[in-house]
């Protein structure tokens, strides 16, 4: 027999499982509700007969800057294909983080690059800066040469070389589509107040790149970069798509996004003492500009814009998942005082409170339950029924989200045209949420765990297979 007092915790932990599991899933299915109709709105302004050329006269001038270290294999053919963006005004600046293999040399030959006495403003703080480059060849790309400092100096080094408004982040690994500027610029035109604007990325594992550009859409064909294309729709699709209209939004992906220069360097840039610059970014530009009282907005385009490579090997994606989370524990703890701050409005009442509870802490909270419930099965406190219903609603509730976001996609943009590919989609829902999302959390709780204990995360090697460049 259990004693009061242990039945009267495993009572209080059931209430407190069933109270988390309530909060999140209606959470879901609200921004799942919004996305819903911010797909409908977009697709009515802006679908497939937008013209974005229509507004070339009115598009800002951007600065583009490839942070690039050990890139030798892929730098030069991404800047040519940057140099091919349909973008009336724009310069690449590309900054060498003291890469230790041939990406400069590279860079230097293929551009016919010559050292330039430019004026350096330092007005974001890096690492010693080596020389400037220039090409006459190509008057709109530049080149950065410093000291290594991580990814987060690269483009604070860039920042400063900057000579447009806006300058628009993109990892020199990935694929664009000749439009990709321009549909990501838009909310800037539409809206005076925008300081960051971000867009969906998708996974390009299994698809065909000619040039650098996106030419043929594909599925990949091992299950687990399969898993992670659900995994990414469901991110953006209903996830940072249903944060947006609140102007709530507070990740813009760290692979492709474009910012308001003179905004970011007012509140001190990217900063490099953590992993997930990013994420910290967006947080600090919320917590800031709410504090001085400033008119602000933070928007998504929910087209896809940008494709990059999904880890295909459960060592690197367990590199990656860890390190998100150690990341996400970084940017809560330096704008904490964005929680619940006078002003913030949803950003501050209800999203960040949200990827507090279910984001940070809530990989905890979800293996808990997992091991809760077969445990009070056990000592005969619920019954079979009982947990069976639990992981059936767990298990179905997650498979629902995530063919919500399939349903976003096929009413939108229908990448994915095939049957066949509909149906490998819908087999990799389930195989989500039986399994992969288990492990994804186990590995989150291991990158919650490191950042409690204040160990360091690193960027580690991202394993790439490379195998859509078969036909460059």
């Amino acid at each position: 027999m259990l004693s009061p007092a242990v039945v009267s915790a495993l009572e209080w932990l059931q209430w407190v499982f069933f109270a988390y599991f309530i909060a999140l899933n209606l959470t879901y299915l609200a921004l799942n509700y919004i996305s819903m109709f911010g797909i409908v709105r977009h697709m009515h302004e802006h679908g497939t007969k937008f013209m974005w050329n229509n507004f070339r006269a009115y598009q800002p001038p951007v600065s583009i800057i490839v942070p690039a270290f050990n890139e030798e294999r892929t730098i030069v053919s991404s800047i040519r294909s940057l140099l091919r963006l349909g973008y009336p005004n724009f310069e690449i600046v590309v900054v060498n983080d003291g890469s230790t293999d041939g990406t400069l040399a590279e860079v230097v030959r293929a551009f016919s690059l010559v050292e330039f006495p430019e004026a350096y403003r330092k007005r974001l703080k890096t690492k010693d800066v080596h020389r400037l480059y220039a090409s006459p060849a190509y008057p709109n790309v530049r080149l950065v040469d410093k000291v290594n400092g991580g990814k987060a100096d690269a483009l604070n080094a860039g920042i400063n070389c900057a000579r447009y408004p806006l300058f628009c982040v993109v990892d020199a690994d990935c694929i664009l589509q000749q439009d990709s500027l321009a549909r990501v610029v838009q909310p800037f035109l539409e809206d005076s107040t925008t300081v960051a604007a971000g867009g969906v990325i998708r996974v390009v594992n299994g698809c065909q790149v000619k040039d650098g550009f996106l030419t043929n859409v594909d599925l990949p064909r091992k299950m687990l970069p399969l898993v992670q294309t659900v995994e990414y729709l469901r991110a953006f699709l209903f996830g940072r798509l249903g944060w947006s209209p609140m102007n709530a939004l507070l990740i813009i992906s760290g692979a492709f996004g474009i910012f308001y220069k003179e905004k970011v360097v007012s509140v001190g840039g990217f900063r490099t003492d953590t992993i997930g610059e990013d994420m910290e970014l967006v947080m600090r530009l919320h917590r800031v500009l709410t504090k001085k009282g400033v008119p602000y907005r933070i928007a998504f385009v929910p087209d896809p814009v940008c494709w990059t490579e999904a880890p295909e090997d459960l060592r690197t994606l367990r590199s990656q998942r860890i390190r998100w989370q150690h990341g996400l524990g970084d940017s809560i703890r330096i704008n904490r005082g964005l929680l619940f701050q006078r002003g913030s409005g949803f950003v501050g009442w209800l999203a960040l409170p949200f990827f507090v509870i279910f984001e940070w802490l809530g990989p905890l909270v979800e293996v808990a339950g997992y091991i809760f419930v077969p445990f009070a099965y056990f000592l005969g406190f619920l019954s079979l029924s009982s947990m069976l219903i639990f992981f059936l609603l767990s298990v179905s509730l997650g498979v629902l989200c995530s063919a919500s976001s399939l349903l976003l996609e096929e009413l939108s943009f229908h990448s994915y045209p095939k049957t066949r590919d509909i149906l490998w989609l819908f087999l990799a829902v389930i195989a989500e949420n039986l399994g992969y999302r288990q492990l994804n959390s186990y590995w989150r709780i291991r990158g919650l765990i490191a950042w409690m204990l204040g160990r360091k995360a690193k960027w580690g090697e991202m394993t790439r297979t490379a195998t859509w460049q078969a036909d460059n």
